[in-house]
């Protein structure tokens, strides 16, 4: 049995969480959001979520951990969200919001056109500074995640597009003799 599993996740007051069998539904300020789970099941005891596994094995014992995990990030971003910020470097990198779809220029021939998934929210202040927010953990990391490999920040000058607080290690140019 899971350690991190026999935690109860406590839902903070405006956030509903709904148990429909396997699927789990979570709804807050923020949005929506509904995941189903197999080889666990879920108990709601008052303003408590309760997870148990369905069965015994190592393999029920990581879903055990790993489910109760993911539920915990459901009701954490349905109350108040989740944020990521990147940043723009170079000389005539910018990004505009035109819409659902972000485009980037970033050194290319062609602008790099980018659709926004339904669910998180991005917005562009400066033409070089990116913020996505969402009720979603994953989908707000992979939206980060996928926007920064557009360009990720090369090593001699810096240039590309990072997330706010990521470290790249800087390379000395060549020399010449």
């Amino acid at each position: 049995m899971s350690r991190i599993g026999k935690q109860p996740i406590t839902v903070p007051a405006g956030v509903t969480v709904a148990v429909h069998g396997p699927p789990v539904s979570v709804e807050g300020p923020t949005g929506k959001l509904a995941r189903s789970f197999a080889g666990v099941s879920f108990a709601l005891e008052g303003n408590q979520v309760r997870v148990s596994p369905v069965g015994e094995g190592r393999a029920v014992g990581a879903l055990h951990g790993t489910a109760r995990a993911i539920v915990r990030n459901m009701v954490e971003g349905c109350a108040t969200g989740y944020k990521k910020n990147l940043e723009i470097e170079g000389v005539g990198f910018k990004a505009l919001l035109k819409g659902d779809t972000l485009d980037l220029v970033l050194g290319y021939s062609h602008p790099i056109l980018y659709k926004i998934p339904a669910g998180v929210k991005v917005t562009v202040a400066e033409n070089v500074k990116i913020e996505v927010t969402g009720p979603g953990r994953h989908l707000v990391g992979q939206v980060a995640a996928d926007i920064r490999s557009f360009y990720p920040v090369e090593p001699y000058k810096g240039k590309g597009v990072r997330i706010v607080g990521e470290f790249v290690r800087r390379k000395e140019g060549k020399k010449t003799a």
